[in-house]
């Protein structure tokens, strides 16, 4: 059946396409846990989605986390966060740290809002715990991060690249 749908390859080409593109994907999984094992995050790398950090980070820039578990938090620290309830993870500037009982409760800010983000955090939140954070921005690529924001608003196109990739890749001639 397969060999109908790719005439002129033979089932072992045909199984050897699939295992190449099983070993991608596997091989893709295996670094983002071993990227997340490294930093001591649940999520890497993450993608600016909106302009409240300009003018130090742009919606597309591509930031790399690591949550140290020493290192404490420090006012200015910029940090992603996600609010429990809610899918989007946030990125940004520690404004203000609050000690209460040995645990640090943390308030954090836009660069560009006028306004803290208890505004953001759940109904009666006025701080976040070290439990919600994500990671420390330990560095950014501008602007690369433009291809997921894309990929989301664009389902279709998502879909469109996904299927040429695969299809590029069972026509791919092999060299001996």
């Amino acid at each position: 059946m397969l060999s109908s749908l790719f005439p002129g390859k033979s089932h072992r080409e045909i199984a050897h396409q699939i295992l190449n593109i099983f070993m991608i994907v596997t091989s893709a999984f295996m670094s983002w846990k071993a990227l997340s094992v490294i930093t001591n995050s649940e999520s890497p790398i993450v993608v600016v989605l909106s302009e409240s950090m300009e003018p130090a980070f742009h919606r597309g820039d591509l930031l790399f986390l690591t949550l140290p578990k020493q290192e404490p938090f420090v006012v200015g620290d910029i940090v992603v966060y996600k609010i429990k309830g809610q899918d989007i993870p946030i990125v940004h500037r520690v404004l203000k740290i609050h000690k209460e009982n040995g645990e640090d409760f943390i308030l954090t800010k836009g660069d560009n809002n006028s306004v803290d983000d208890r505004a953001l955090y759940n109904k009666d939140q006025l701080w976040i715990k070290k439990s919600d954070i994500i990671g420390k921005v330990k560095g950014f690529l501008p602007y690369i991060g433009y291809v997921t924001i894309v990929m989301s608003d664009y389902p279709k196109l998502k879909y469109a690249v996904l299927a040429l990739l695969i299809i590029l890749m069972f026509f791919e001639k092999e060299e001996n």
